[in-house]
């Protein structure tokens, strides 16, 4: 990937910004990331984005600004931080460097003065290259071998849980829908990136991906089926990479099948959410998917399994379902088709549009096993009723029950066949 200096401009004179933008938007090599009159607002995205250089004009801030560079000085020691003013006192310019800036721009510009800058910011981003650290977020790929299970209703949802910047990549490439669930028209999609990778940089990987709220943005599936067609298992490694540097978690949705892009995604992710109904075919396909992963040498802590649409009403024995599968159940979310079906057609996640349901109530607590690391296995709530294993009772069988133990032996003779 091509190395671009990126820069961040912070002034509270509109006039000053606009030419701070113009120059080094325009000069070569350059990229520039934000300009605000925000001080806080440009701290918080300094530390996420760590530009090669902060510029801070100085007019109309006085001291705050003075104490903003020695703050960026401290917490994101490989940024340069350049002051600029069109007071240009030796005073002024000697307690900006006493403050810890590497730099001062007079306004207004002068070319030549400009370039010196910008040529001194390459060597120091080009010294503290190697010292920078390596930000790698985490990445979670929600699964399912059998289609209909919710998925991509459990990515959304667990995507708007989170409260440091998130990124949801729709990886179903002929048939994307994330961008329904969260009520997006995006200019932009992975085709785009994988088109446009090896002039990649921060700037220009934000402009493809599409915000949806302080911390949540989308990568979308290609607009168009032909564009699915030339990104290959490689680039979405790579995308991957970029997206785990740039984002503190990063969640796939992954189409139904084992494809050389939806493995690449897997090998890549920390964690696979593999999703499941109390049926019988998605209860066979999942353990299907789960001896591939074995094939594919996949640790088994890697594997979460999660039954969504859970009921009280179905009669199965979640010991039994277990030992089927080999593999214990992580979360439980309940079913609840009226909040789901109202959440897709509004184009909000439940979280949003229903944050009372007991649904939600499920998806903020596998959210927290899942992102704060304490798994814990156990059994759906059932609000006083029976618990889900003791559903089969001790003294006679139910027909449900004999016709699940039937169904249960005849994917084992399948399986052995």
């Amino acid at each position: 990937m091509k190395r671009t200096l990126t820069f961040i401009v912070l002034s509270r004179d509109a006039t000053d910004s606009r030419e701070l933008s113009r120059a080094l938007g325009a000069h070569p090599g350059t990229s520039l990331l934000m300009t605000s009159d925000d001080a806080e607002q440009v701290f918080t995205e300094s530390c996420r984005l760590r530009p090669s250089a902060v510029v801070i004009n100085l007019s109309h801030m006085g001291e705050p600004a003075l104490k903003l560079v020695q703050r960026l000085v401290s917490d994101c020691p490989n940024t340069a931080v350049i002051c600029a003013s069109r007071e240009c006192s030796p005073d002024m310019i000697l307690r900006s460097m006493r403050t810890g800036a590497r730099d001062f721009i007079r306004l207004p510009i002068n070319d030549d003065e400009l370039t010196t800058v910008i040529d001194r910011t390459a060597e120091f981003a080009n010294e503290h290259a190697d010292d920078e650290p390596k930000k790698r977020g985490r990445a979670i790929a929600v699964f399912s071998s059998k289609g209909g299970c919710g998925t991509t209703l459990i990515a959304t949802n667990l995507a708007m849980t989170q409260k440091t910047p998130t990124v949801l990549v729709d990886l179903n490439l002929q048939s994307g829908d994330l961008e329904l669930l969260l009520g997006l028209k995006p200019k932009f999609s992975l085709a785009d990136v994988v088109e446009n990778r090896e002039r990649l940089d921060d700037a220009l990987l934000a402009s493809y991906i599409t915000p949806y709220s302080k911390n949540l943005s989308l990568l979308a599936a290609p607009t168009k089926a032909e564009s699915a067609e030339d990104i290959e298992p490689k680039h979405i490694y790579e995308i991957m990479e970029l997206l785990r540097q740039r984002y503190d978690n990063v969640i796939i949705d992954t189409p139904h099948s084992f494809d050389s892009v939806t493995i690449s995604a897997l090998d890549h992710a920390d964690q696979i959410l593999v999703v499941l109904t109390l049926e019988i075919h998605a209860i066979r396909s999942t353990r299907r998917a789960l001896e591939i992963f074995d094939r594919l040498g996949y640790p088994r802590k890697k594997v979460r399994l999660v039954v969504n649409r859970w009921s009280k009403n179905i009669d199965l024995d979640q010991k039994q379902i277990e030992s089927f599968l080999g593999e214990r159940v992580v979360a439980f979310v309940q079913s609840d088709y009226r909040a789901a079906v109202n959440s897709i057609n509004l184009g909000q996640p439940l979280i949003e549009s229903a944050p009372g349901s007991v649904v939600t109530a499920d998806l903020n607590s596998l959210a927290g096993k899942l992102f704060g690391d304490t798994i814990e296995y156990s059994a759906p709530s059932t609000n006083g009723k029976r618990p889900f294993n003791s559903l089969f009772r001790r003294q006679s069988a139910s027909m449900q029950d004999l016709g699940l133990n039937a169904a249960l032996e005849r994917a084992n003779l399948g399986e052995a066949q």
